[in-house]
C-alpha cells in the first residue's frame, strides 16, 4: 500500500476506514473533514471556461472536463477520513443516460430527456458504442493518468431501479404505470438491475485502488456504492415495498459495502423498510429544500432507529457545538456515524477530530 500526493497518510485511512465498516471502534466517528489550502499542493494552469459552459457535469468540451479534474483536489487539504477523488460524472442519472437518454444540460445539471413512449418496444440492451458511456471510459481513464499516486477515481453517479426507470418513462407516466403495467415494471427494474452490474463490473475493475477498495461518495475497502430512490416519496410503503424493495435487496447483496441515499420528508414513510434490508450498510439522510439540516435534532430520532436496526449514518456537520452536541445525545451510537465537516484549516480539523474522540 501507499500514500498519494494529496493524503500522504491513506495507508492510515484505508486501515481506519476498514474497521470502521467492519463494525470496529476508531474512538469516534468516521470523519471527512476537508479544509481549503491556502496555496494549491501544485501549480495547474487553468483552462478558460468555453462559452456556454453551464454545469461541470457537460460533454461538450472533454479537454475541460480533464482540466477540471487535474486541478480539483490541489487546493484541498483531505483530514480525518476525507478521501482526494474526483469522478467521470455526465449527469445525476448517469445509466439512464447509458441506456437511451439524451442529456440536457441546464444551469448546474444535467437532465435525462425521456424516451420511452411505447413500453412494449422499451430496450435496455447494453449499447458499447453509447456516446456518454464511451465519454465515461474515455474520462475515466484520463483521470487515472492524472490521478496516478494524487487522488482516486469516484464511480459516476450511476442510479438504479425505480429513479433510472422514471429518467427513461417520465415520472408521471411510471406512475401510471405502477398501476396499469405493473409486471411491464418488474420486467424493466430486472434488466435495469442486470445493466447496472454490467457497467458497475468494468468501471470497478477500472477504479479500484491498489487494495481493491472503491469510492462512492466514501472510500470503502472493497465493491462501493450508493443507492437511491428519490421516486418513493410519490409512492406507499406498500408500493415501495413489492416494486423497490426486491431491487435494493439484490443489490445490497451484490456489493460489499453500501449506502442508501434517502432523500426528503416523502421518503420516511419508508424507513422501516429500509431497515429490513439486512445488506444495506448506512443511510444517508437528505432533508430536502426547505428543511432544517441533517445535524437538526428534528431528525435524531430518525438516526437513533437507525442505528438500534445495525445502520450507520451519513449526515454533515456544521461546527464543533453542533458536534458537541450530537456526541452528547448519541452517546456510544455517536461511532456509527460518518460525517461531512469542512474545516477552516488542518489545525481547526485536528481541534474538531479531538472533540469527536472518545
Amino acid at each position: 500500500m501507499s500514500g498519494l500526493l494529496y493524503r500522504e497518510d491513506m495507508d492510515e485511512v484505508r486501515k481506519r476506514m476498514t474497521i470502521w465498516w467492519n463494525g470496529g471502534d476508531i474512538g469516534r466517528p468516521a470523519m471527512q473533514i476537508t479544509a481549503p489550502r491556502p496555496k494549491p499542493l501544485e501549480n495547474i494552469k487553468a483552462m478558460p471556461q468555453p462559452p456556454g459552459w453551464v454545469t461541470n457535469y457537460s460533454t461538450s468540451n472533454f479537454d475541460y472536463r480533464v482540466n477540471i479534474s487535474a486541478r480539483q483536489c490541489a487546493g484541498i487539504y483531505y483530514l480525518g477520513e476525507a478521501v482526494p477523488n474526483v469522478a467521470p460524472d455526465l449527469a445525476p442519472n448517469c445509466l439512464a443516460l447509458y441506456l437511451g437518454c439524451k442529456g440536457v444540460e441546464t444551469q448546474g445539471t444535467v437532465w435525462c430527456e425521456p424516451y420511452i413512449d411505447d413500453p412494449e418496444n422499451a430496450n435496455f440492451q447494453y449499447d458499447p458504442d453509447n456516446f456518454y458511456w464511451q465519454f465515461t471510459l474515455h474520462l475515466g481513464r484520463e483521470q487515472l493518468r492524472l490521478g496516478k499516486g494524487k487522488f482516486l477515481v469516484q464511480f459516476p453517479d450511476l442510479i438504479e431501479g425505480l429513479d433510472t426507470l422514471a429518467a427513461m418513462r417520465k415520472t408521471q407516466r411510471l406512475l401510471v404505470d405502477l398501476i396499469e403495467r405493473p409486471v411491464w415494471v418488474k420486467k424493466c427494474l430486472r434488466s435495469i438491475t442486470d445493466r447496472y452490474f454490467h457497467y458497475y463490473d468494468i468501471l470497478y475493475d477500472m477504479f479500484r485502488d491498489e487494495v481493491g477498495g472503491s469510492v462512492f461518495w466514501a472510500w470503502a475497502p472493497g465493491r462501493m456504492s450508493k443507492f437511491q430512490c428519490d421516486f418513493s416519496a410519490m409512492i406507499s410503503p406498500k408500493m415501495f415495498d413489492e416494486f423497490m424493495v426486491p431491487v435494493l435487496d439484490e443489490m445490497c447483496q451484490r456489493v460489499s459495502y453500501c449506502m442508501y441515499h434517502w432523500d426528503g420528508p416523502g421518503a420516511i414513510q419508508h424507513h422501516d423498510l429500509l431497515l429490513s434490508i439486512s445488506k444495506l450498510t448506512m443511510l444517508q439522510w437528505t432533508p430536502g429544500a426547505g428543511q432544517e439540516p441533517t445535524h437538526h435534532k428534528r431528525w435524531w430520532p430518525l438516526y437513533h432507529k437507525s442505528i438500534e436496526a445495525g445502520k450507520k449514518v451519513l449526515i454533515g456537520c456544521d461546527n464543533i457545538e453542533t458536534l458537541k452536541l450530537l456526541k452528547k445525545e448519541f452517546g456510544w451510537k455517536f461511532k456509527h456515524f460518518l460525517i461531512n465537516m469542512g474545516a477552516k484549516s488542518p489545525e481547526h480539523a485536528i481541534e474538531i477530530l479531538k472533540m469527536a474522540e472518545d
